[in-house]
């Protein structure tokens, strides 16, 4: 009877590689990651509430390819802030500011505690694929290709790579000034941030340093 070779966790995602913060995907296509910061709309005047809306819709508008709008939702870690009161308890002269410190520190934990409190964080996925490679159907260009030393392909495929981003960076400076115009900060994840992202969405369990726009 056959047999179905186990799969490991790496044959489920979709990722082949993540290059100057660039991910490509198994099919080839490519994604550029962009943070936005959040706007508390329910705090602007009725005038900034519209003009917000109009400017929103006209980045739409504006766009001539699709985008991925993705909200990270996880429960706020307040571990590094109490091991910060901590050390400020330590250098306390007074009794009565570790007093207060101590206090504080308890009512921390204890709203922690009692209250689901959760951070969010907002991604703009900016896609493109590149155009579909035709040396397949093309006998010419096969031999040509296999004639290619491996150091020529790897030139070729740096080259083709660079073509692509420009493209792509063509998108997220689109996708960048549109959200600008909203009223939102923007900031094009690179590579370390593109695998800090990953990482936390498949090990929703570990404590990571949020990223953060300055």
């Amino acid at each position: 009877m056959a047999t179905t070779a186990s799969k490991t966790t790496q044959d489920f995602v979709p990722i082949r590689e993540i290059r100057d913060g660039v991910v490509i995907l198994k099919d080839g296509s490519m994604r550029a990651l962009v943070l936005a910061s959040s706007l508390n709309f329910a705090l602007k005047s009725a005038d900034e509430q519209n003009a917000i809306i109009l400017q929103f819709q006209n980045f739409l508008n504006s766009l001539d390819f699709s985008v991925q709008i993705f909200v990270q939702s996880k429960k706020l870690d307040i571990r590094p802030y109490i091991a910060l009161l901590e050390e400020r308890y330590k250098e306390q002269v007074t009794e009565l500011m570790k007093i207060q410190t101590r206090e504080y520190v308890e009512f921390i934990k204890t709203f922690v505690e009692n209250s689901n409190i959760m951070t969010k964080s907002f991604f703009i996925v900016v896609p493109y694929a590149p155009p579909a490679l035709t040396a397949s159907r093309n006998p010419i260009s096969n031999f040509m290709n296999k004639n290619k030393t491996a150091s020529e392909e790897k030139i070729t495929a740096n080259a083709e790579f660079d073509e692509y981003r420009s493209q792509l960076e063509q998108r997220v400076g689109v996708v960048e000034q549109g959200l600008v115009r909203c009223g939102i900060r923007v900031a094009e994840l690179g590579t370390e941030e593109v695998v800090e992202l990953y990482y936390k969405i498949f090990n929703p369990g570990e404590t990571e340093k949020p990223i953060q726009i300055n």
